[in-house]
């Protein structure tokens, strides 16, 4: 019998410089079944919700307790500016979490896997590298979102809660193993009771509709200050998370399409629906949390609100009821944990698609999980409260400083028809792919810039 494995017989395909190698997520590729066309709304439907799930995944990463500390910074300090920062990077988010299924349900590659299968060894290496440095800046933003939650529901020490994130792996693996719709089902639950905490929050605050409509309009103020610029570029690293492009890429392949154009055409349109809709709930639940910030800290001089523990303690006092706080506290903690499933998933398409290495996803959890666990318990012993909400915001701009390497090849690959074939972005959509790479890009300099010359 020949000993070679089917894997190393494949031949590269067009525009590709290597084979494709195993799937991504193995235990769950093309777990879930997908029914046949049926007639009217109900046919419609039933196949929409097939194919709903990945989107609400990744649109976890878009309301994790970084993007709090960003939008409450924001909203405190500016008012309602920055609302149009969140608007314009959750419409970027929808066109490039677009990319990345249809990158993943056409070519069979998640993200990772189609750089390791058309870049050089050194090239993928430290796109690797950087991919991973967003992974802990996002985990060390869970870690310390949920160790702060803790404390404020239960009491419990910060140091202490932060250690206490480390096991949540347990509930992770386990859901792992009881099917991917559970997981998906999981995510949308938490989602709900976020969603559902800050839409009373909102009603709470009673903001001004006019303020939130005129912040919704980009200022030319956001780039002449520096300190806004800064926040600005942090709800942006907040917002748009570059390991989100690689998860995505992978997931979407967990649904039973049929493998032909028809069917991936059919799968991209509706993958693309579900990461739409999932995407307008995260870009309401960012939205509303500077908008109680400018509400309810803006509005009373509270401008200096910057930290979730100060803004925790005034909520209730200045809104003149006890259960804000909870809310804002119950919300923070959903925030947290939901922010852990995906981070693990992510991180191991990450590696299994860089480097082509299979680890046990509780030792890649905890490994991850520690890289932010460190810096988290020393910033807190040393600095306390206020170092965490500094942190915080620092992980959101690594966040950001590390996009470009996701998304410039996202979009190089996208729009190559030797890889894409009928698929490959029309000339509209790569003008205007190419045109937000740019600006990512310009941006993340300009604010490096601006940062050096004004010493923050």
């Amino acid at each position: 019998m020949n000993d070679i494995q089917p894997n190393t017989m494949k031949l590269p395909d067009p525009g590709w410089r290597r084979a494709p190698g195993s799937p991504s997520l193995p235990e769950v590729f093309r777990s879930v079944r997908i029914p046949g066309n049926g007639r009217g709304v109900l046919g419609f439907l039933r196949k929409l919700l097939a194919f709903s799930g990945p989107g609400y995944l990744v649109a976890v990463g878009y309301m994790d307790p970084g993007n709090w500390a960003t939008s409450l910074a924001g909203g405190a300090q500016f008012n309602y500016v920055l609302l149009s920062v969140i608007v314009i990077s959750n419409f970027m988010a929808i066109l490039l979490q677009h990319l990345a299924l249809k990158l993943g349900i056409v070519t069979g590659r998640d993200l990772a896997q189609a750089c390791r299968d058309h870049f050089p060894q050194g090239i993928n290496i430290l796109l690797w590298i950087a991919c991973e440095i967003a992974i802990t800046a996002c985990d060390l933003a869970e870690v310390i979102g949920s160790a702060i939650a803790l404390n404020l529901l239960f009491g419990i020490p910060l140091v202490w809660g932060v250690c206490i994130t480390a096991v949540d792996v347990l509930a992770i693996l386990f859901l792992q193993s009881k099917g991917f719709r559970l997981l998906e089902a999981l995510v949308i639950t938490l989602i709900a009771i976020i969603g559902g905490s800050f839409l009373v929050e909102i009603i709470f605050s009673r903001p001004d509709p006019l303020a939130i409509l005129s912040g919704c309009l980009p200022s030319a103020e956001i780039l002449k200050n520096p300190e806004m610029l800064y926040v600005a570029i942090g709800i942006l690293g907040a917002t748009v998370m570059p390991h989100n492009l690689y998860l995505h890429s992978a997931v979407c392949q967990t649904r039973n399409f049929e493998p032909t154009s028809a069917g991936r055409k059919e799968a991209v349109f509706f993958a693309t629906l579900d990461s739409t809709i999932a995407l307008m709930l995260a870009l309401f639940i960012n939205a509303a949390i500077l908008i109680v910030a400018a509400a309810v800290f803006h509005r009373s001089g509270h401008s200096e609100v910057a930290e979730i523990q100060d803004a925790y303690r005034l909520l209730s006092p200045l809104l003149g009821t006890g259960v804000a706080s909870a809310l804002f506290a119950l919300a923070l903690l959903a925030s947290g944990q939901n922010s852990t499933l995906t981070g693990t998933l992510a991180g191991q398409v990450v590696m299994e698609g860089f480097l082509h290495l299979r680890i046990h996803p509780s030792l890649r959890r905890l490994i991850t999980r520690l890289l932010a666990i460190v810096p988290a318990v020393l910033v807190t012993v040393i600095a306390g409260e206020s170092g965490t909400a500094r942190l915080l915001i620092l992980s959101q701009v690594v966040l950001s400083m590390q996009l470009s390497f996701a998304v410039i090849p996202l979009v190089y690959f996208t729009g190559d028809r030797k890889k894409m074939g009928e698929f490959a972005n029309a000339p509209w959509l790569s003008i205007l792919s190419w045109s937000l790479a740019i600006v990512i890009l310009a941006l993340n300099i300009w604010l490096l810039i601006k940062t050096f010359q004004a010493g923050i």
